[in-house]
């Protein structure tokens, strides 16, 4: 008896060698918008509008970099298709991208972990949960794209209407 099988759970990776230049801009462009976006406010990038109380993790350049090419890939994947947005990899994008915000942000500038849990209970309670939160935010991400990217190899878009 034969097994009908889907996809490899790689296939939809592979689909990145079609992509046209102009899904490769918009990644690029979507990569360095979210080094700036999460960048700037949270003082991994040096700016004389935002300060930051405690020095950034050794992790948080990692956890940005990793980030912005997830979120600049995702955000390739909107690029002039056809078929209606996957509302689930949508909000998995988004969650990933607020998660990812908050992991490599200075844990007492971030206003709602000051109100919630006041100065020491942000150094004390909120600090360690980051790594978890760059995880999480990362892997939204990665499952995000996952799912756009396998969407492409279910209802392929026909290449002259690709460019």
């Amino acid at each position: 008896m034969s097994q009908i099988t889907g996809p490899s759970r790689l296939a939809g990776w592979a689909t990145l060698r079609t992509w046209p230049v102009r899904r490769w801009l918009a990644a690029a462009l979507g990569a360095f918008g979210t080094i700036a976006v999460i960048g700037l406010p949270t003082v991994l990038i040096p700016n004389p509008v935002f300060g930051r109380e405690v020095p950034p993790t050794w992790w948080a350049w990692p956890v940005l970099a990793v980030t912005a090419v997830l979120a600049g890939l995702l955000g390739a994947t909107y690029v002039r298709l056809p078929e209606a947005e996957r509302a689930t990899a949508a909000k998995a994008g988004l969650a990933g991208g607020i998660l990812s915000y908050l992991a490599v942000g200075c844990p007492v500038c971030n206003k709602l972990a000051l109100l919630a849990l006041g100065y020491t209970g942000a150094l004390q309670w909120f600090a360690p949960i980051q790594p978890w939160l760059a995880v999480a935010g990362m892997g939204l991400l990665a499952y995000a794209l996952h799912r756009r990217l396998d969407g492409e190899i279910a209802c392929p878009v026909p290449a002259d209407r690709a460019r």
